[in-house]
């Protein structure tokens, strides 16, 4: 593992740092507890109305929304045209953005406009592939949103078209471009928890919105919403609003709480680690409580496998949703290592470093008579095996974002501007974002088929 140097040195900082915290009285408890606050530095830049990047929104709604409002935060863009196949979120849009904007129901109309730089595509997953491969072919600079795309086999396409245009195409899993996630990859590389031995991920809700029963506008009918359309390469069913406005409900048009939430987390993870991502996944779960017409399960479980590689041990990851969390609620993305564990949030990152046990108790030495128990332990202090300085280097440190940093979702997008303005890289490229989405959508493919299935992460397909 080439970590091992690297590990070696934050262990020193680490012991060093804990050193000289543990200052009287902490001095006895052998462990430190420190916050250290994060920083970013943005670009300053006055852009004239001829430098600005105009940016179209197609699928205007929740998710676009959010999206073209982060963007819309970063200096020199400007919004000029929405598209939607509801014509009440076509109003919004222009309530929100002004009158000015060019809105349609008609993604091809956006494409055709000249004057467009780059698209956000928020539309449901179904429809990810073609308009995104039609944005590029048209010359845009795509944004599209997470997963990248509906089913495996969709993603090769998307790669070949960005390479063959050459226009920059970013996945939007927006916490890519976080502050926690920049420091934890720094941290890992530096060998802050040592080998990685599984990483654990939940996500808890207890409400009908966060079970995507999302409302339905009470003028919502076959004038107002373009249901033909929406349904697209999709069976045909009769017009029937909750399929429109709950599309993330069922198979036809979404990936399930895999595609939707798993991604997130296989986006941080593999870019944490530098990995290409599973090899093998096992799901199990149902539909436990919202019995709403919906065909995907509210509560999901799935096992993951990791394979070694250069950047990573051997490990397995924990998956897990539940739609009706009795609790209350919550979420949690732990990588726990050899020699520590690593929680990774957009705001922060908090590493725990615990001192391994090597010595027996009194649980295991209650069998042995009194002389024996003294000589088992004269002969673990002979072995040395509790260091000082592996007491020091135990405790918690805290990276914590600042009150006024402008959050994961305005730095994804600032990656996304400044890409396009330097003809740079993006964190988050096809190739990037068909191997979250393919891990992601594993578990679908091992719960409905209900066994284990293999992935090639490296080639990005199933075996």
């Amino acid at each position: 593992m080439k970590q091992n140097t690297s590990r070696r040195s934050f262990i020193k900082k680490a012991t060093l740092s804990s050193a000289a915290l543990t200052a009287a009285p902490h001095v006895f408890s052998n462990s430190y507890d420190e916050k250290i606050l994060l920083s970013r530095t943005y670009g300053e830049y006055n852009y004239s109305a001829n430098d600005r990047i105009n940016l179209a929104l197609i699928g205007s709604g929740i998710q676009g929304i959010y999206d073209t409002s982060s963007a819309l935060r970063v200096p020199g863009v400007q919004l000029v045209a929405a598209c939607d196949l509801y014509s009440g979120r076509l109003d919004r849009a222009k309530e929100l953005w002004g009158d000015s904007i060019f809105v349609t129901r008609d993604y091809r109309k956006i494409l055709q406009h000249k004057d467009i730089d780059a698209v956000i595509i928020a539309t449901p997953d179904h429809w990810h592939q073609k308009i995104t491969i039609d944005a590029l072919k048209e010359g845009k600079h795509v944004y599209c949103e997470k997963p990248m795309v509906q089913k495996f086999e969709e993603g090769q396409a998307i790669i070949k078209a960005q390479q063959d245009s050459s226009m920059i195409c970013q996945v939007g899993s927006q916490g890519m471009s976080s502050l926690g996630n920049e420091k934890a990859k720094q941290l890992y590389e530096e060998g802050a928890i040592g080998d990685l031995v599984m990483l654990d991920m939940y996500n808890d809700r207890y409400s009908a919105e966060g079970a995507w029963q999302y409302p339905i506008p009470p003028d919502a009918n076959v004038d107002t919403v373009d249901f033909d359309t929406f349904l697209g390469k999709a069976p045909k069913v009769p017009y029937e609003p909750k399929r429109f406005f709950r599309w993330r409900n069922y198979q036809d048009y979404g990936t399930g709480v895999a595609g939707d939430l798993f991604v997130h987390a296989f986006s941080t993870l593999n870019h944490i680690i530098s990995s290409h991502g599973p090899n093998r996944a096992m799901a199990t779960g149902g539909l436990r409580y919202w019995n709403d017409g919906r065909d995907v399960p509210d509560v999901s479980i799935t096992l993951y496998d990791y394979p070694k590689t250069e950047t990573h041990a051997a490990f397995n990851a924990a998956f897990r949703i539940n739609f009706i969390a009795g609790n209350g609620g919550g979420g949690g993305f732990k990588l726990i290592g050899t020699e520590g564990e690593m929680e990774v949030g957009q705001n922060h990152v908090k590493v725990t470093r615990s001192k391994l046990g090597m010595t027996p108790s009194d649980y295991s030495m209650i069998a042995y008579t009194e002389a024996t128990q003294e000589k088992i332990r004269l002969g673990y202090q002979e072995r040395q095996l509790n260091t000082r300085e592996s007491s020091l280097n135990t405790g918690t440190t805290t990276w914590q974002a600042p009150n006024d940093y402008k959050g994961g979702h305005y730095d994804h997008f600032y990656n996304f501007f400044n890409a396009i303005r330097t003809k740079g890289e993006v964190v988050q490229d096809p190739t990037f974002g068909l191997r979250a989405a393919g891990a992601a959508l594993l578990a679908n493919e091992s719960y409905f088929k209900k066994k284990p299935v293999n992935w090639n992460p490296d080639e990005m397909k199933l075996v």
